[in-house]
């Protein structure tokens, strides 16, 4: 099958074999449904295309991250301090420790912000993170799932004491696969389809007559200057 390249937005395939596909097409009866060889409409076009953007940008790595330890770390260390205990209630409590860690510079000002947690939840895990750091172990290679604090699921590289890194990356390798096989699909498609005929070309059905490219793009001027007018 002879391949070509010079407008391959139009068609990858020789006239010659479109010529052929042609004549197979129009000689097919199809169950007495016609079918024309007309574009997909461009309105879905930009659909997939919002969609296959749209999904990226929901799924990404990051986005997903799940609350570690090292969070709440100074939160505990905080919790029994005067300052906080002489507030009034619970939420006030949780109000000052954000503000607290806010105004001091935290790196982890953004996560407390998008993994929120209650004073009563913060007593939970608190003796849990005390164990931990008891052990000197790296809390950012915990995760809090619900009211336990448990090792994460990751497997990263190992550090000089012979630990593994169990932190989630910012990119995750699923992530590579996944654009991979998208790619791979439009690309699919995108051959699969200008492998066929060009839409300017169109079956013949019964005693319709096929119209050549001039005729197809004289229509198309007139119908501009109609809509103009």
């Amino acid at each position: 099958m002879t391949w070509r390249f010079d407008n391959p937005l139009r068609t990858l395939t020789s006239d010659e074999q479109n010529k052929t596909a042609m004549e197979v097409w129009e000689a097919e009866s199809m169950g007495g449904i016609m079918e024309n060889n007309n574009r997909l409409p461009q309105p879905v076009v930009y659909l997939l295309v919002l969609t296959i953007i749209s999904a990226y940008l929901i799924t990404f790595p990051l986005w997903g991250q799940r609350p570690t330890a090292a969070i709440y770390e100074e939160f505990v260390a905080a919790m029994d301090s005067p300052e906080v205990q002489a507030l009034p209630n619970d939420a006030a409590r949780m109000d000052y420790l954000l503000k607290q860690a806010s105004e001091s510079g935290s790196k982890y000002a953004t996560p407390h912000i998008n993994h929120p947690i209650s004073m009563d939840d913060l007593r939970t895990i608190r003796p849990q993170i005390e164990a931990l750091k008891a052990q000197g172990v790296v809390l950012d290679d915990y995760t809090v799932v619900g009211n336990k604090v448990v090792l994460a699921n990751f497997e990263g590289n190992l550090r000089a004491d012979g630990t593994q890194v169990r932190q989630q990356p910012w990119w995750d390798i699923g992530y590579t696969i996944d654009i991979f096989y998208v790619i791979y699909f439009c690309l699919a498609v995108l051959i699969v389809v200008k492998r066929l005929p060009p839409n300017s070309v169109q079956p013949r059905h019964g005693n319709e007559r096929m119209l050549s490219d001039a005729e197809i793009a004289e229509l198309s001027v007139h119908g501009q200057k109609r809509r103009v007018a």
